[in-house]
């Protein structure tokens, strides 16, 4: 297959989620009205703190009988833009089985660089490895998911020599890549390569698809069916690219019917193909 030539022009019709869903605005609203209900509902702890970053703090959703695990969540937003407090519903279909969430922000370009944010994610997964059950959630089975650059991020995870950060070894037991960007090579040409300020050989540092695996643990890699081909290309990338964590499905898993903002709505459906698979990693 000839290798793809990406434009200025191409790249931004296949990455601008926004322009690609005129109807977004409403899916946000609906976010916001499912958060606010999640943190009255099942009353967080909020802010605790994980890092020195402004906003290295993550909300920590309890079940009401014992934990079974613990799902770490890392929002979307382009590295750039949005909040754990926009993602709050992620919490309710898991806190119903048992499995704390971990709602975690992080600081945003361009106030900080990619590779920044990363650190700050690893930090996260360190906080809840040494100190979740001091808040009551141990995290002896902790699975790291993401939505967008949460899905880059939670790839990034599975590249992290964790030994090098302090760890006798990685605090992963499976993970979920959400509409994950998984090669950064094409975000030199974004017009939010603004913010993010990349070149091309930060951009392939920072590409799980040029990296080998350090996790080998399941990984569900999923999107949305009428998400751009661009998006599509990113998670098939990823599973060609790590055969390892591809147990136990046989494809991604990509959601009918499902664009860039309606496919994490899938996590507010405690039926969704989404949060049943999800759920199965525990």
């Amino acid at each position: 297959m000839p290798a793809i030539v990406h434009t200025p022009e191409s790249v931004e019709h296949g990455y601008n989620n926004r322009a690609a869903v005129p109807e977004h605005p409403q899916w946000f609203a609906r976010y916001a009205q499912w958060s606010a209900a999640a943190v009255e509902r099942y009353r967080p702890a909020r802010n605790l703190r994980y890092g020195p970053g402004p906003k290295e703090t993550l909300d920590l959703y309890l079940p009401a009988g014992r934990v079974r695990g613990v799902f770490a969540f890392l929002h979307g937003g382009y590295w750039r833009s949005l909040d754990k407090d926009d993602f709050s519903f992620v919490a309710g279909a898991f806190v119903e089985q048992g499995i704390a969430v971990a709602n975690v922000n992080y600081d945003l370009c361009p106030v900080v660089s990619i590779p920044a944010i990363v650190d700050e994610c690893r930090r996260a997964m360190i906080f809840l490895a040494r100190e979740g059950a001091a808040h009551g959630a141990p995290a002896d089975h902790l699975v790291v998911g993401g939505h967008s650059a949460g899905g880059h991020l939670a790839a990034m995870m599975y590249t992290t020599d964790w030994t090098a950060q302090g760890l006798d070894a990685a605090p992963l037991r499976a993970g979920v890549t959400l509409s994950g960007v998984h090669d950064l090579e094409p975000m030199v040409l974004f017009s939010f390569n603004a913010d993010f300020r990349l070149d091309a050989p930060e951009a392939m540092r920072m590409s799980p698809t040029h990296h080998p695996l350090r996790a080998r643990v399941p990984l569900l890699m999923a999107c949305g069916a009428d998400e751009t081909s661009e998006f599509l290309r990113q998670t098939q990338l990823l599973w060609d690219a790590w055969p390892e964590v591809r147990r136990p499905w046989s494809a991604p898993l990509f959601v009918p019917g499902a664009d860039h903002f309606s496919v994490v709505a899938g996590y507010a459906d405690p039926d969704s193909a989404l949060t049943q698979a999800t759920l199965g990693l525990f």
